[in-house]
């Protein structure tokens, strides 16, 4: 734990030097006109597009819906117009729903989940290998890796998040998890 804890440290800190190195002196001063950006050849070529993370996966369906992304590891809570009204990062279980279209089929406002952690706002969907999947908040604001040795459902969020997850996703409310 403490190995991922320095990891993710050391990350966060290359990123921000990242972000300072890059940001301009003054702020105040007008961004360059195409005339004046450097061209592609100069930079190595024509960059891609950068994609939105915040953005609703396209191949998640219309509607009113929860979006889960496995390889993000992100939920969007879209309204029926197919807006996020929000989004957020979690951390994954250790047994993973198969992508597809679903339904929240039972909530529990606080339980003792599967890893043994208090845990509100539960929203499940659906069972993998014998172990319900769902959404969850540890009532302690944790948001531990799970213990890949143990088979657990519990796809765990923020205290916030799931305030969110609560008020959204009633039964019957559509999950759409993507790849």
């Amino acid at each position: 734990m403490a190995g991922l804890t320095a990891a993710a440290v050391a990350a966060v800190a290359f990123l921000a030097y990242q972000a300072s190195a890059n940001a301009p002196a003054d702020v105040s001063a007008k961004p360059r006109t195409p005339a004046s950006a450097p061209s592609s050849a100069a930079t190595g070529g024509p960059r891609k597009p950068v994609k939105d993370p915040l953005a609703v996966p396209a191949d998640s369906g219309r509607g009113a819906r929860v979006v889960y992304a496995l390889a993000e590891r992100r939920v969007w809570l879209v309204d029926a117009k197919g807006q996020a009204t929000h989004t957020f990062s979690v951390v994954p279980s250790t047994v993973h729903p198969v992508p597809g279209a679903y339904t929240v089929t039972s909530r529990s406002g606080s339980v003792r989940g599967s890893d043994g952690v208090q845990i509100e706002h539960v929203v499940r969907f659906t069972t993998e290998q014998d172990v319900s999947i769902g959404f969850s908040a540890a009532v302690d604001g944790t948001l531990p890796t799970p213990d890949p040795a143990r088979k657990t459902g519990g796809i765990r969020m923020k205290r916030a998040d799931g305030d969110a997850m609560w008020t959204f996703a009633s039964i019957g409310a559509k999950v759409v998890v993507v790849a």
